[in-house]
């Protein structure tokens, strides 16, 4: 099992993350963010990852550490899970829609990090969720997974519908990206040996 455990405090967050790549979409979340909740569970259930996050953080403020926080804790799991990424798709691409809104992502478990987000967002908030916040947390996530990711709405008006096809979208771009390839299993999917 491509598991990882992770762990981060700082003055504005304390994080427990664990993930397992190879699990069945089970979830427990509780990052004190009702948004970012429903976001991280889509997430699990979508990617068919087991994902547990527990976060407290310094909500008098705002979000925005809380979600960053929670972005680089995900990216780190996955890059410790994923090892040298032996036998992975490497790659993974899909387009989501969810009533009017369309999403596509593409990733790349390159070893270099790079993040394209190419989403407008036509409201500020959704409930008490500031909706730029879905831009930090997958660009700390990319960072910290060592991971090329874009990110772009084809089309879309509600702000809850984008950020939830973008979630459910990486989710599944991101499972095909990390599956093991019964073709290739046992090699480093790169010309130059290494990810």
């Amino acid at each position: 099992m491509r598991r990882s455990d992770i762990s981060r405090s700082t003055k504005e967050t304390e994080i427990t993350l664990s993930l397992c790549l190879d699990g069945s979409g089970k979830s427990e979340i509780d990052t004190g963010c009702g948004f970012l909740n429903h976001m991280l569970t889509l997430f699990a259930a979508h990617g068919r990852f087991d994902l547990a996050v527990n976060c407290r953080g310094d909500y008098d403020v705002d979000y925005h550490h809380t979600v960053e926080d929670a972005g680089i804790c995900l990216g780190l799991a996955f890059n410790e899970a994923l090892g040298d990424k032996r036998g992975i798709n490497r790659y993974g691409s899909v387009i989501i829609p969810m009533d009017e809104a369309l999403v596509m992502t593409a990733v790349d478990f390159s070893g270099r990090p790079f993040f394209v987000w190419d989403v407008e967002i036509f409201a500020q908030k959704v409930g008490d969720f500031d909706t730029e916040l879905a831009e930090e947390f997958w660009r700390a996530f990319a960072v910290n997974a060592m991971c090329t990711l874009h990110v772009r709405k084809l089309s879309g008006k509600n702000a809850h519908h984008i950020i939830e096809c973008v979630f459910k979208s990486t989710a599944r771009s991101i499972s095909q990206a990390v599956k093991i390839n019964p073709e290739t299993l046992g090699e480093i999917p790169s010309t130059k040996g290494v990810l």
